[in-house]
């Protein structure tokens, strides 16, 4: 995930090469640190970028080498960034479907390292983005038997049946990854939401419970779960949900509109199921009447002018 300073110098960055301005390389680097899918961008400036490092020119702090001044300085340059710059733009040329500029990166990296499974997976990508499913297929089953625990491959896998719309062999794969990946935190929420898509929400809410133990104290998770318990209903779902989204609150300081919401939502159904039943089982107003307030509180400042919108909707609700 990406934080709000480095999302920060990226946008800068971004805006000061569309302006002319400088800084491709830098961009592209950071580009490629954070693992941000800026194609478009990044294949026109590593285009450009490749074309300097093709005639021996290349921008390194701040300084320009030239090849014929200073060959054992280009050199060494060239051995650590040349390959990865011609990766990063065959895989963004792939993303924006511009197959002849990924074959070309593809057949100068086949011929310097013939034997390399890296090059390896970007031939079975091609075949992706050509559409030859079966042929990529093949590749990456023949790079698996080779190394069964290359993460890439896993999940190029599962990228190609979402792409073919296969959406229960993706949920086939993604279980067969996390048999051997069970940390993969994204792994884990890209299966709730393709669960979640699918209504299957008690898987959905398994893979939600599995995020929360690996990473308490994402306020997004809980969230998430409290969603997915609201929406499955039912009395004891329901007060867990309402638990989650108190908690939401508490790790986001109180700033969550979206859990105050599902604390008035979750007051009001409880409200309804547990008439006629014992008062352990009612739901205490304290809580409810701190989300009214702080929702009240935050309309007043954010959006004055629907601030009638939200009492008639907690009105609707009988809560208000």
């Amino acid at each position: 995930m990406v934080s709000k300073t480095e999302q920060s110098q990226l946008d800068r960055l971004e805006n000061q090469v569309d302006n002319g301005g400088g800084g491709d390389w830098e961009y592209l680097c950071l580009v490629r640190k954070l693992k941000v899918r800026r194609s478009d961008k990044v294949l026109n400036h590593e285009v450009a970028g490749l074309a300097w490092v093709l005639i021996g020119l290349i921008i390194e702090d701040r300084r320009i080498v030239l090849s014929i001044l200073m060959p054992d300085l280009n050199s060494l340059v060239l051995a650590n960034r040349q390959w990865t710059l011609y990766e990063q733009v065959a895989i963004a040329a792939m993303d924006c479907q511009s197959i002849d500029a990924a074959k070309d990166c593809i057949k100068v990296l086949q011929k310097k390292f013939s034997e390399s499974k890296r090059v390896g997976r970007l031939e079975a990508m091609l075949l992706e983005a050509k559409g030859s499913w079966a042929e990529a297929e093949k590749a990456y089953s023949s790079l698996l038997e080779d190394n069964p625990l290359d993460q890439v491959v896993h999940k190029r896998r599962v990228a190609m049946a979402k792409a073919q719309g296969n959406i229960s062999g993706a949920i086939e794969w993604l279980n067969k990854y996390l048999e051997i990946f069970m940390a993969d935190n994204d792994a884990w929420r890209e299966l709730a939401e393709i669960y979640v898509s699918l209504q299957m929400y008690k898987q959905a809410a398994f893979c939600y419970e599995e995020l929360i133990l690996s990473q308490p104290t994402v306020p997004l998770y809980h969230l998430a779960y409290a969603d997915v318990l609201y929406t499955l209903g039912g009395l004891e779902n329901l007060q867990m949900a309402k638990k989650y989204y108190a908690s939401t609150i508490d790790l986001t300081g109180g700033k969550n509109t979206r859990a105050l919401f599902g604390i008035c939502l979750c007051t009001s159904a409880i409200g309804h199921l547990a008439k006629g039943r014992n008062k352990e089982e009612k739901d205490s107003p304290e809580l409810q009447s701190l989300a009214v307030t702080a929702l009240e509180k935050d309309y007043k400042q954010r959006a004055p002018e629907k601030l009638s919108l939200l009492t008639t909707a907690l009105k609707s609700m009988k809560i208000s």
